[in-house]
């Protein structure tokens, strides 16, 4: 599942990879919040909300994870809440086993979550480490599928992006223009061994190089042990050491490093789509989904990258960054 890592530069592992990682974040601190309190300056395609019998308390908590995307999308939702007539209130937890704690006891009421790795992390939490997948590659089915586990732990799912931060694979742009590459069926046409830089428990991971063979048909020759989306998996590719590299879907640096992200046509991954869930007492009357549905219908892959780029490769804040896309949209007009 997904992890919340320590750092804010740094992107959390992919749902697919962590399934036999485990499925809550990286470490953990005895002072697990961060940030504390602020008003910051100042509404998701498809499936409908989840929603419950709750109310909208005028004073809220958003809260969730402590990296790039994470504090991004957390700004984004804290200052729509707030040019609603909310107050904000933020706080960052270390990972997902503490900040869902918090969310059910209401000390936050709003988090931004990613449908696959919640589905499955409410799955285990409720039928055990052992329990059957109910996340798909559909965003729609994996929050209908999580909605009653939700239920019980008192949270309300609304509904999911377009957006979506999942493992993903890229080649070089030169690759890509002169095989005129740009899905991994068409890589996968090419009848080529592919020799892929990842980190290792990629040879073992049904959503990573035994995903690729038997969705794809793909030949993964080797699988070299250079971590998710690392400088070094990137420069494997890129020196001609590696054809491809196991990356995240939202990583904001592959134009600049001239790498192509190749489309999961066929659709391997499962549905990590951004999605809002929230503390159904305090926050699920209907109007806290009425403020954030409309972002989440606008926000793109895509756009994530470039907002993790801006935050992680130009320094600039999370609140800044989150203002301006808001801006751009007209949804904070």
């Amino acid at each position: 599942m997904r992890a919340a890592p320590k750092k804010t530069a740094l992107k959390a592992l992919p749902v697919v990879l962590l399934a036999a990682v485990g499925l809550a974040a990286c470490g953990g601190s005895s002072n697990a919040f961060g940030g504390g309190s602020s008003s910051a300056p100042a509404s998701s395609a498809g499936a409908p909300s989840a929603t419950g019998s709750g109310g909208d308390e005028k004073t809220l908590t958003v809260g969730g994870a402590n990296f790039t995307e994470m504090l991004v999308m957390e700004q984004m939702y804290g200052q729509l809440l707030t040019k609603a007539g909310y107050t904000v209130d933020y706080k960052t937890a270390d990972n997902r086993e503490i900040y869902a704690k918090s969310l059910a006891s209401g000390e936050i009421d709003v988090v931004p979550e990613y449908a696959a790795t919640m589905a499955e992390y409410l799955n285990r939490a409720e039928n055990g480490p052992d329990a059957a997948t109910i996340a798909t590659n559909d965003a729609a089915a994996t929050v209908a599928a999580m909605a009653p586990l939700a239920a019980k732990q008192g949270f309300t799912v609304l509904a999911p992006s377009p957006a979506a931060d999942q493992n993903g694979f890229a080649v070089t742009q030169q690759f890509s223009t002169t095989n005129k590459v740009t899905t991994l069926s068409q890589l996968a046409a090419l009848k080529k061994p592919v020799r892929l830089a990842a980190v290792v428990e990629c040879a073992d991971r049904p959503f990573c190089a035994p995903g690729l063979e038997k969705t794809y048909g793909m030949d993964v020759s080797e699988v070299l042990p250079l971590g998710f989306g690392s400088p070094q998996a990137k420069q494997a590719v890129l020196t001609g050491k590696a054809d491809l590299v196991l990356v995240g879907t939202t990583d904001g640096t592959l134009g600049a490093q001239k790498l192509v992200l190749l489309e999961d046509d066929k659709g391997l991954q499962l549905a990590d789509n951004l999605v809002p869930v929230v503390n159904t007492a305090s926050a699920g009357g209907g109007g806290v989904a009425a403020v954030l549905d409309p972002l989440s219908k606008a926000l793109t892959t895509q756009d994530l990258a470039r907002l993790n780029a801006e935050v992680d490769a130009q320094r600039k804040k999370p609140e800044d960054v989150a203002k301006a896309y808001l801006e751009s949209k007209g949804l904070l007009g």
